[in-house]
């Protein structure tokens, strides 16, 4: 390879590094501050499979949205360095490729509903002129030496002396290695400034100025949390807001402007409805405990959680629209594009169905859908939870779907019977002795009746259970173990109220959720 490969392949990196951070910080410039990356990402989320991403999902946990983006940096600073090697011959290809490139980042933001139109072709230029100069100022500053091309062998098969490109290659290696570092920084620099500048707009904005999240009324919860079983590592009864777990599809949490924001109810209704914030906040409310589950919880996972949500019920709003017989479905529209969508009997049948305002008794957080979600008790968040609620549509069932179900995913998503074991922990030893084997486990709409626990595949023993909360709740189960040295296999299975048994077939996520029974391998010593 002629040495002034490697640093022209440098020279188009940093030159691209370059342009991804100019484009960053101009996209944080406009209201919704999403970047092109982040618009590329969720074209990507798009149009992959479901399956694909519920093994992202496994395989990454929450790290999933990182990790996309920082994939799709590195591809772009990869095509920036092909750049590179192809602009030592051809100076028009850089060009191409970063006009190319700049189109790609207009078409996916065009279509992105958290982008600003303006700002999209600003950042998309912006970047492909600041990659286009920077590349060719670099490469004309490679070192002479590297700029030279092989000339022919003599007669002998003797090499001879290479032979300088004409007007390429003016600086020092010294020197072109500082500029290429000082271009480098300088795209940090911009894109952390970007993220920075966009971090600090997605807040609550109101009378063009940005606000603290209003309180929510006051409102007395439906019910008392009794007190957590006593035993460490085990999940409490109320989630902590800080630990409640987030899948949705979002790469950039949308940016509200509270004056603005409005929540419509239409579609198959007799009055369409449209409220303010403060409109919504005036209706009457209820905090009520209800435990969510995303579809993607593998049996014994963490993607499920309890809290206690405030806000008005689903079911009131569609008795003041009048609901027309066609409207069987009601789906969920986010800020961000994103549907779910479910049956109107689901907000109907006497389960709690909320427009959310509230979490843990503080107005929702940003990751988690202000300034309104929908929470629907007994169904998995892909067909129910939509988060920056901007509308909600009645239709008919057949002819409309959720994001997710063009992707694989079922239609309908009740939450299966789970249990799960927390203590002991997964790789956990403990000391032989009377040891707590204890979790949670949950049956949202119908309640737990019992939890049984089984040793090395003997009997199955029925655990205690903690205080009910609601059915609506996961509940706490404990079983003091008389534990013995060498390794153990322990396995949970629950029985909810109407008499279904947890079932050990295992199956897959996808299309409706996992089956099986939670085991987990320990060992003991004396």
């Amino acid at each position: 390879m002629p040495r002034r490969t490697p640093l022209a392949a440098l020279a188009g990196a940093v030159s691209a590094g370059l342009a991804l951070g100019v484009g960053e910080l101009v996209s944080a410039l406009g209201s919704r501050g999403q970047s092109l990356v982040g618009s590329v990402a969720g074209e990507v989320v798009d149009r992959t499979p479901g399956s694909v991403i519920h093994a992202a999902i496994e395989a990454l946990g929450t790290s999933d949205k990182p990790v996309l983006l920082s994939i799709i940096v590195v591809v772009c600073v990869g095509l920036g360095a092909v750049a590179g090697i192809l602009g030592l011959r051809h100076r028009w290809l850089i060009t191409v490729m970063f006009l190319g490139a700049a189109l790609l980042g207009v078409l996916t933001g065009l279509r992105d509903p958290l982008t600003s139109r303006w700002v999209v072709v600003l950042a998309a230029l912006g970047a492909a002129a600041t990659g286009i100069v920077v590349l060719h100022v670099l490469l004309s500053r490679l070192p002479a030496d590297a700029t030279a091309i092989d000339a022919p062998a003599d007669a002998e098969g003797v090499a001879a002396t290479p032979v300088p490109i004409p007007g390429r290659g003016t600086g020092s290696r010294r020197a072109f290695f500082a500029l290429s570092g000082t271009v480098g920084l300088g795209a940090v620099a911009l894109a952390i400034g970007g993220r920075a500048l966009s971090d600090r707009s997605r807040t609550v904005a109101g009378g063009g100025a940005r606000t603290p999240r209003p309180p929510l009324p006051e409102v007395a919860p439906s019910a008392v949390a009794p007190t957590d079983l006593a035993v460490e590592g085990l999940s409490p009864l109320i989630t902590p807001t800080s630990q409640f777990y987030r899948i949705d599809t979002a790469f950039t949490f949308p940016s509200v402007d509270l004056d603005r924001w409005r929540l419509r109810i239409d579609g198959l209704v007799d009055r369409p409805l449209e409220y303010s914030y403060a409109e919504l906040l005036a209706l009457p409310q209820v905090e009520v405990p209800i435990t969510i589950a995303c579809v993607s919880n593998e049996v014994g996972g963490s993607l499920v959680g309890t809290a206690f949500w405030q806000g008005v019920p689903l079911g009131a709003l569609l008795e003041t629209a009048g609901v027309q017989p066609e409207g069987t479905q009601i789906l969920g529209r986010s800020l961000d594009g994103f549907t779910a969508g479910f049956p109107t009997a689901a907000a109907l049948d006497g389960r709690t169905a909320l427009v959310a305002v509230g979490m843990n008794g503080e107005p929702l957080p940003i990751r988690h859908g202000f300034p309104a979600r929908l929470i629907v008790e007994g169904l998995y968040g892909y067909v129910s939870a939509t988060k920056w609620l901007r509308s909600i549509e009645l239709c008919d069932w057949e002819r409309v779907n959720g994001y997710w179900v063009p992707l694989g995913w079922s239609k309908e998503g009740p939450i299966k019977l789970q249990s799960r074991i927390d203590v002991p922990r997964a790789g956990d030893t403990v000391r032989a002795g009377m040891t707590p084997i204890a979790g949670v486990a949950w049956a949202p709409g119908v309640g737990v009746a019992a939890v049984e626990v089984q040793v090395d595949g003997g009997d199955w023993i029925p655990a205690e259970l903690g205080p009910e909360f609601t059915d609506a709740t996961w509940r706490q189960w404990m079983l003091p173990w008389e534990a013995t040295a060498g390794r153990h296999t322990l396995r949970v299975r629950a029985i909810s109220r109407d008499g279904e048994v947890q079932t050990a077939e295992v199956a897959p996520v996808e299309p409706n959720g996992a089956t099986g029974h939670h085991t987990r391998q320990v060992t003991v010593r004396a």
